[in-house]
């Protein structure tokens, strides 16, 4: 497949706007004056599924020709893209195979149940990963649809950007979580396309610096490390998305775990909404003073909100 354009995100917002959520964009004064920048929070937390995931899901399935969708559908994924491809299925009547590590977190393997995937589980590592999805491919003939490094994906998710312009203005920088890259990457097309001024940055938790390492070495590198909070930046990234990132973005930043919790508690404290770690990492780099904001118009994405309410991170003493 070739890499996807701004053509493709467009295609994409066609194909997934009936069944996704407009998610509003909020602002809050208390946290603009902290960070002296006029604050723009996209909150795909709000999103179906709780994450901006839905909308790569949506439009891969939405592109599956008619024999695929036959055979089913199958992803491995520690949360938010299993939620996001078995709803999607589900909405086409379409059958989803998930395979989940067991340490995924208790709220998401329950979401994934809930929304009706034939669920099975492997070992934590990506090898187990991928030999137990190729045990079922083999099996089912279903069509393997990756959680971020696909076009159709990518150009999905680059729809969340597409709607920024629908509803702000003008904006100087767009700051964006980076795990796998999906997000950052379909933002990046469809932003750059509009107007190639604006800043796209990716933040991205220290611990798991591969996405910055593998930009600023112009080769992909792999996490020496994937024990951050923000369960889901834990991926690194992938051909298509790394392709995309190292031609589209300005700049990409890494934060500390201290700022991403204090990011996430300022997030739910003062504008009332839950976001889990991976959204809050954006204003974690504003925090942190890793990109200046002051006096420009930043909008911050909002990845998810599908926090483990058993296990806040403030709470873990």
């Amino acid at each position: 497949m070739e890499l996807p354009t701004f053509k493709d995100v467009r295609q994409a917002d066609r194909h997934v706007q009936q069944d996704i959520h407009r998610t509003p964009i909020l602002t809050s004064r208390l946290v603009n004056q902290r960070c002296d920048a006029h604050l723009f929070f996209k909150c795909e937390n709000f999103q179906r599924v709780g994450a901006f995931k839905i909308r790569g899901a949506l439009n891969a399935i939405r592109l599956l020709s008619d024999e695929e969708a036959s055979r089913g559908v199958i992803t491995h994924s520690s949360g938010n893209h299993a939620q996001a491809l078995t709803l999607a299925a589900r909405l086409k009547d379409i059958k989803a195979t998930v395979i989940m590590p067991e340490n995924a977190p208790p709220n998401k393997i329950e979401a994934v149940r809930n929304y009706g995937a034939d669920l099975h589980f492997c070992a934590p590592t990506q090898q187990a990963r991928e030999e137990k999805t190729q045990e079922l491919i083999d099996q089912t003939g279903a069509t393997f649809i990756p959680s971020y490094d696909h076009p159709h994906i990518i150009a999905g998710q680059g729809t969340a950007g597409y709607e920024l312009f629908k509803e702000i203005g003008d904006i100087d920088q767009i700051l964006v979580p980076v795990g796998g890259g999906g997000l950052l990457s379909g933002v990046a097309l469809a932003v750059k396309h509009i107007r190639p001024e604006i800043n796209v940055i990716g933040v991205e938790p220290a611990l798991t610096n591969d996405a910055y390492r593998s930009f600023n070495e112009g080769k992909i590198v792999q996490p020496e490390r994937t024990d951050t909070i923000a369960d889901g930046l834990r991926t690194s990234l992938g051909n298509y998305t790394f392709e995309i990132i190292r031609n589209k973005v300005d700049d990409i930043v890494t934060v500390k775990e201290k700022s991403i919790v204090e990011a996430m508690r300022l997030i739910w404290e003062r504008m009332k909404i839950i976001v889990e770690p991976s959204g809050a990492v954006p204003l974690a780099g504003i925090l942190e003073d890793q990109i200046d904001v002051t006096d420009e118009r930043v909008v911050l994405i909002v990845s998810g909100g599908n926090a483990d309410l058993h296990r806040l991170p403030w709470n873990a003493d």
